[in-house]
């Protein structure tokens, strides 16, 4: 069986980060290390996290930085091949491990691999809509419009970041759907048809709640794996056909708030990139 670390990024949440932490402590495979990286917190996390878990858990302590570099931070003190991802407000169920675990050693090939999910807003389960429906293989073209891969839901060899790098510590929010397009551009990604996650949203800290107009950033994940240029044509022609569409969206929201230059840079783009898909053609 695979051996695991698992990294915990946490900002003022001492109470929230118990529960995410209970959930990684009682797999049934358990983790060979829990590392928490505490971003900075100007609460009483560290110090309760170190009095509480001091026998089980790594408590890492930085200035904040986001919870990209926290994450980046985790990654690089891990000490096992394969890394997982828990986010501080969610949870897993006991079995996560185990069954992601089973999955690679059948599916020797995959170096990334994820699991469906169970969703809770506001402490009321919803059901996702049928555009987030989680699926393996292949995937790139069904990352593009939107993240369908949760960071607490998915597995990742260490080999994975030293070809693809790790979260952009540019990107505020976004920097999953950021990673994993470089990610589904060179790797298929094994999934593991099971509700295996239990992710909590709705409350006010959630970094979507912080910052709106998500797409802006979604623009810049596109401008930035454009300009890597790692992406075969085809694999291209999607991705400037979904920066169009997000430009299109985006710079009519600020032409609509009075925010005319912005506007400006936006169509800006849109031509540019408008010509090189009309060239492909």
């Amino acid at each position: 069986m695979l051996d695991f670390s698992v990294v915990v990024p946490v900002y003022n949440r001492s109470e929230l980060v118990r529960r995410a932490l209970d959930s990684v402590l009682s797999q049934t495979l358990p983790p060979r290390e829990v590392i928490v990286v505490d971003d900075g917190s100007t609460d009483d996390t560290a110090e309760k996290l170190r009095s509480e878990y001091s026998t089980s858990v790594a408590v890492i302590s930085q200035k904040h930085a986001g919870v990209s570099c926290a994450r980046n931070k985790g990654i690089s003190v891990c000490s096992q091949e394969w890394i997982a991802f828990l986010d501080s407000d969610d949870e897993w169920c006991p079995d996560k491990l185990e069954k992601q675990a089973e999955f690679l050693v059948k599916n020797v090939d995959y170096l990334v691999c994820h699991c469906d999910e169970i969703w809770i807003r506001r402490k009321v389960r919803v059901n996702p809509k049928k555009y987030h429906a989680k699926s393996g293989g292949w995937i790139f073209p069904r990352c593009l419009p939107l993240c369908v891969i949760s960071p607490s839901a998915v597995v990742i060899n260490r080999a994975v970041f030293l070809d693809v790098g790790m979260f952009d510590e540019q990107m505020p929010v976004c920097e999953d759907y950021d990673l994993w397009l470089r990610i589904t551009a060179r790797y298929p990604v094994g999934f593991v048809n099971e509700q295996l996650v239990i992710k909590h949203g709705g409350h006010e800290d959630q970094l979507s709640q912080v910052y709106p107009a998500m797409d802006r950033f979604r623009i810049v994940a596109l401008l930035n794996l454009l300009d890597a240029d790692i992406l075969c044509s085809d694999y291209r022609k999607l991705t400037i056909q979904t920066l169009l569409e997000k430009l299109t969206i985006y710079s009519t929201g600020t032409r609509k708030r009075g925010r005319q230059s912005e506007a400006a840079h936006y169509d800006g783009l849109h031509r540019k990139f408008q010509r090189e898909l009309e060239s492909m053609q």
